[in-house]
């Protein structure tokens, strides 16, 4: 008994007519009826009434439909679990974060997933979180790490909120401290000061920017249009100071220094997002996990 034959059994037996169960399996529908006939006379009965226009199945037929609808559907579950397994061994993952979340968030947990996972290549694009949100809509991302709330929800996407981190205010140690020398600053001591300020699209430009009109005053940029890094490297060089997520700061080594914002402070919600409509690979299943479980 050949695993194709069972195919075709079950194909014409849920379609009752031979010609359109050999277009429901891609075959010549000569080639199916001599499949047919070979797995009955192995089996040895008949296992359909062939009247004009009129299929029906025979007692044996009725008692192999449910085994044979059963082998096959094992096989499926088969194949399927060995390509889980092998997409662990040399599958992909395309993530997309924004250039903080690369910073701060995703070194620690993407060096344990390479570990467990050597063979996974990992694609990582970064991105203010339009530019991602649009990137999965299009499938060109597994999943995207984003700021919330999206710049234009989407019914198409699920969010699983990551984490809720502060913002602290950092400047060069050259430099005057901000708020006079006090522990903590407040949002409304940046006016006057001179800040380096990041690109439009970057989601914290627009979180500051924000902040800074709801104290009723415009921010004076010293500098703008950078990404993270350059932002860092100029407020090292005392050019200004910035509004950068607290797990940044603390990554960024010496050459800058660290205020915490006066309650109630600055807040931003990280994450993890995915198309609604399609399951992400195992691969990037377990990425998720990881960083869910971080």
């Amino acid at each position: 008994m050949q695993f194709q034959q069972l195919q075709y059994f079950v194909a014409v037996a849920e379609t009752r007519h031979f010609t359109r169960a050999a277009d429901l399996v891609h075959v010549a529908q000569p080639s199916l009826s001599q499949q047919i006939k070979a797995l009955e006379r192995e089996l040895g009965a008949d296992l359909f009434l062939r009247a004009r226009g009129n299929i029906t199945l025979t007692d044996a037929g009725e008692a192999l439909l449910p085994l044979a609808r059963r082998i096959l559907a094992d096989a499926d579950t088969a194949r399927h679990e060995v390509q889980e397994l092998v997409q662990l061994r040399q599958g992909r993952v395309r993530l997309g974060a924004t250039p903080s979340v690369c910073t701060g968030l995703l070194p620690d947990v993407l060096r344990a997933f390479h570990d467990r996972y050597p063979g996974i290549q990992l694609l990582i694009e970064e991105g203010g979180s339009h530019d991602l949100v649009r990137e999965l809509a299009r499938g060109a991302l597994d999943l995207a790490l984003v700021v919330l709330p999206l710049p234009t929800p989407s019914p198409a996407l699920t969010t699983v909120e990551l984490l809720r981190e502060d913002l602290v205010v950092v400047s060069s140690p050259e430099a005057p401290h901000p708020g006079g020398g006090r522990r903590t600053v407040r949002i409304s001591d940046l006016e006057g000061e001179r800040l380096v300020m990041f690109r439009h699209g970057y989601d914290l430009r627009e979180l500051t920017v924000a902040a800074c009109r709801a104290e009723g005053f415009e921010p004076d940029f010293a500098v703008e249009g950078g990404e993270m890094d350059a932002v860092l490297g100029f407020v090292r060089a005392g050019l200004g100071m910035a509004v950068v997520p607290r797990m940044v700061a603390a990554r960024s080594g010496r050459g800058l220094r660290v205020t915490p914002l006066a309650r109630p402070g600055l807040h931003r919600t990280i994450a993890l997002a995915h198309r609604s409509d399609v399951a992400p690979p195992r691969a990037a299943r377990e990425l998720q996990r990881m960083l869910l479980e971080r």
